[in-house]
């Protein structure tokens, strides 16, 4: 049994050309990675991972959601998320999930008004997303950054179902993973679990608990130790694997293998290969 990275990125390396996408996915498969999910940000990367989904569609290595990125919305949001159903009716293969979506307060504009305003158009993307998503009953990848609480509140009032939604790339505590938790919610992990400052997440994995424990890279950005530092790539949740197996959950390396993977079917609900 294989990892599964359940968020990356592969846009930024398929834009370098030449052999960099094929040799990354090929340094992905030797690190024991057996599906990786290329998650959608815009317009720009969606017909991208639906080309990449389809060309691997026999070993089933990449897979892909389509979704617009809070980073991604500006007043043209609605033409964008106009187009993202269209990815479940049109051309094989279907997205796995629609995301992501979501808040994204830190990266904001100082400018308060101008912020205000693309604040705004953030949360009224997110809701036509989790409309969208209840209506297809298909899983949630959400983006949720400095904004937890008002992301939680916008799922909530969707009438989403809970279990579909995973907040990825969780970085916050305990108690904010109780609020998912009790929801029937998902937060998975990335990198930053490894960091020395980070033992809140830690906390939170701990919290969650390896039962519903999901990885991800979010390449190429977030670089796990012992490659911090450098971009980070698909192959590269092998070491977050391994760092979660013995410093977080004091299990073996093949059993927190084999849970992970799991709960990623289960999450994304596709059968083994």
């Amino acid at each position: 049994m294989g990892l599964i990275d359940t968020h990356t990125h592969l846009e930024s390396f398929a834009r370098q050309g030449g052999t960099v996408l094929a040799d990354t996915l090929a340094r992905a498969q030797a690190a024991g990675v057996e599906t990786m999910v290329t998650i959608g940000t815009s317009p720009e990367d969606w017909a991208l991972y639906r080309t990449l989904a389809r060309e691997h569609g026999k070993t089933g290595l990449v897979r892909y959601s389509v979704g617009l990125h809070p980073c991604s919305v500006d007043g043209e949001w609605a033409a964008a998320m106009a187009q993202v159903e269209d990815f479940w009716k049109g051309e094989e293969p279907r997205p796995v999930a629609l995301g992501e979506i979501g808040l994204d307060r830190f990266h904001l504009p100082k400018d308060a008004a101008e912020a205000a305003k693309i604040f705004a158009w953030q949360r009224a993307a997110f809701s036509e997303g989790l409309a969208l998503a209840k209506r297809l009953g298909c899983p949630v990848v959400v983006h949720s950054r400095a904004a937890f609480q008002e992301c939680v509140k916008l799922i909530d009032a969707s009438g989403v179902d809970w279990t579909r939604v995973v907040f990825h790339c969780f970085a916050e505590g305990p108690a904010e993973m109780a609020e998912l938790t009790r929801r029937g919610g998902w937060g998975s992990f990335t990198g930053v679990l490894t960091y020395k400052s980070a033992e809140n997440v830690r906390a939170a994995a701990r919290a969650q608990g390896l039962a519903r424990l999901m990885v991800e890279t979010d390449a190429p950005y977030l670089t796990p130790f012992p490659h911090r530092g450098k971009p980070n790539e698909p192959a590269y949740v092998r070491h977050i694997a391994e760092f979660a197996a013995k410093d977080v959950f004091g299990v073996g390396y093949d059993e927190l293998v084999a849970i992970t993977t799991a709960n990623a079917r289960r999450f994304f609900q596709w059968s083994p290969p």
